[in-house]
């Protein structure tokens, strides 16, 4: 019997996939919870439309971080941080305090979490800062840290 998964089944496939199991499995194991739903022209089309729309949300996304990577090469921003003299700083720069001047300075949203720091950031100067935007692409990010 051939089924749509709509969730990932080890040893049989990932959710989306159709795939052709026995029908015990299928009526007895699958369909009863919910793993799974019979593979009939309504569901076939039904998969068919969601992956359409899915590659194309894909796509747009691939695009938007792209366009994300060209702007911040052309971007300098800078953070200020309480710092006790002779250029160190209290404390270090983290990802959300860069994250948080992107969007006020460029207008630009980047997760925290896509923001990768080297080392921490202690003294005040400036420092490139690597993006990974998804999709593999990355960008780097110029950061100018200044005293308070």
């Amino acid at each position: 019997m051939k089924v749509i998964l709509l969730q990932d089944v080890k040893g049989k496939g990932k959710k989306g996939q159709m795939v052709e199991v026995s029908d015990g499995y299928a009526r007895n194991y699958m369909l009863p919870r919910k793993i799974a739903v019979e593979a009939t022209t309504d569901n076939v089309n039904t998969m068919r439309m969601t992956d359409k729309a899915n590659a194309e949300k894909r796509q747009k996304e691939r695009e938007e971080a792209f366009a994300i990577s060209q702007r911040l090469k052309e971007v300098t921003v800078t953070v200020k941080a309480k710092g006790g003299g002779a250029g160190r700083l209290f404390g270090s720069v983290t990802t959300q305090e860069i994250a948080d001047a992107l969007k006020k300075q460029e207008n630009i949203t980047i997760d925290k979490r896509k923001i990768v720091l080297d080392e921490q950031i202690k003294t005040v100067g400036l420092y490139t800062v690597k993006c990974k935007l998804g999709y593999e692409i990355t960008a780097e990010l110029k950061l100018k840290i200044e005293e308070l």
